[in-house]
């Protein structure tokens, strides 16, 4: 990777009005202001506006990707049309060095009059490639879009998967220092998909800058350096690239409902009063571990203990059995005791959910503990998915005999 620095954008920041009318108003008292030389306090926000962008600062250098994530509506697309040159901001700087195209919106920068063709060589004139050196490249264009038969067609008669396909073989092809690419390549069919990741590896080897907006999070870990995390509350650079993604995955975990919810913790004989869990944040590998203190004035054999995980990125039961499961008999003694109770390599990965443990007498004729548990399982750099799984990989070396003769008479 080279050091040549291609991006730097310093305490870069954009308002909006939520209020059209009001944002209208705005527009033409802060052109009044630029047009009369005087000074409109672009840091302070007005009624009815909101901070975009707030205060976002990093450098991009040749062969370097950024993977710029963040939830719905947290301000991606705007930083990209604000690197892009379609929207000014109202703080901060940004420094360019070399062509950069960009991948934004469905359609951007085509003329839906005009045919593939056409719109071909004039984003080309536009960023001041000669007609020359679009002939020279043109075929590779039309055959990377996989769209030979509509070439000459106007583009307002393209499918949206269409329109991709054209965007983006004419921002690959037209060899730019600077990619910026939206999640615009989620349109396009799986087979493509893959032809634009292979062509985003290679303007990687050869020094291209990409900026990459995906919620595809095995994308982002495959193809990026570094991860800038858009949220509607914060703007962090991550340079360990898993980290960021994990920063991502908590935005979503479901933290709405953090009380435990307690049923029953005893009956008139058993009264169960210390309960000890080892943690309620786990990692893929952990164990969860719960002991149930408890003091009975008789003692109950064949107790049936249920044991549910529940997370929310399923739509049924992650786990679920009882120790009769597992062949074994249990019984609640008379006296002080405990039960002890592990859930053993927990598989979930970056969602949370809830652990539900009950006790019943006897063929369930009796309640005698229910808890449902709110649990928090985090992820593992570098790998994606619901659940993780231990995989072995080896690295055997095998002595090469060159000099093995096999010699049978």
């Amino acid at each position: 990777m080279s050091d040549t620095t291609l991006i730097v954008v310093e305490n870069l920041s954009k308002k909006f009005c939520r209020s059209l009318k009001r944002s209208l108003w705005y527009g033409v008292k802060d052109l009044v202001s630029e047009l009369s030389g005087s000074r409109t306090a672009k840091n302070e926000l007005r009624k009815g506006e909101f901070w975009a962008v707030d205060n976002i600062s990093f450098e991009l250098k040749e062969g370097e990707t950024l993977g710029l994530i963040g939830p719905n509506g947290s301000g991606k697309t705007t930083l990209l049309r604000i690197l892009n040159g379609l929207i000014k901001p109202d703080k901060g700087k940004i420094t360019v060095r070399g062509q950069m195209q960009a991948l934004i919106a469905l359609g951007a920068g085509f003329s839906p009059v005009l045919t593939g063709r056409e719109n071909i060589y004039i984003n080309a004139s536009v960023l001041g490639i000669p007609k020359s050196e679009v002939d020279k490249r043109f075929d590779e264009i039309v055959e990377f879009s996989g769209i030979p038969e509509f070439i000459n067609s106007p583009v307002r008669s393209y499918s949206s998967g269409m329109v991709v396909r054209l965007g983006f073989a004419v921002a690959a092809y037209l060899n730019p220092d600077i990619l910026l690419v939206d999640e615009v390549l989620a349109v396009g069919d799986e087979g493509f998909q893959m032809k634009c990741l292979n062509k985003i590896g290679e303007l990687k080897q050869e020094g291209t800058a990409i900026i990459l907006v995906s919620h595809n999070m095995h994308t982002i870990l495959t193809y990026s350096n570094r991860i800038l995390l858009k949220a509607p509350d914060k703007c962090q650079l991550y340079d360990d690239v898993g980290e960021g993604v994990n920063a991502y995955k908590s935005l979503f975990l479901n933290k709405d409902h953090s009380d435990f919810e307690k049923i029953c913790t005893g009956t008139d004989n058993v009264a169960f009063h210390t309960i000890n869990i080892h943690s309620q944040t786990l990692r893929p590998g952990d164990a969860f571990q719960i002991s149930l203190g408890y003091t009975s004035s008789i003692s109950l054999e064949e107790i049936e203990i249920d044991v549910a995980i529940r997370t929310t990125h399923e739509t049924f039961w992650h786990y679920q059995a009882t120790n009769k499961t597992y062949d074994r008999k249990l019984a609640i003694h008379e006296g002080e005791g405990s039960l002890d109770i592990s859930v053993m390599d927990l598989k979930p990965h970056n969602t949370s959910g809830r652990v539900s443990i009950t006790v019943w007498q006897k063929n369930r004729t009796a309640m005698l503990f229910w808890w449902r548990i709110p649990v928090y399982f985090t992820g593992i750099p570098g790998s994606s998915g619901a659940n993780f799984y231990d995989v072995v990989f080896d690295d055997t070396a095998h002595a090469v005999h060159s000099n093995t003769i096999s010699n049978s008479r």
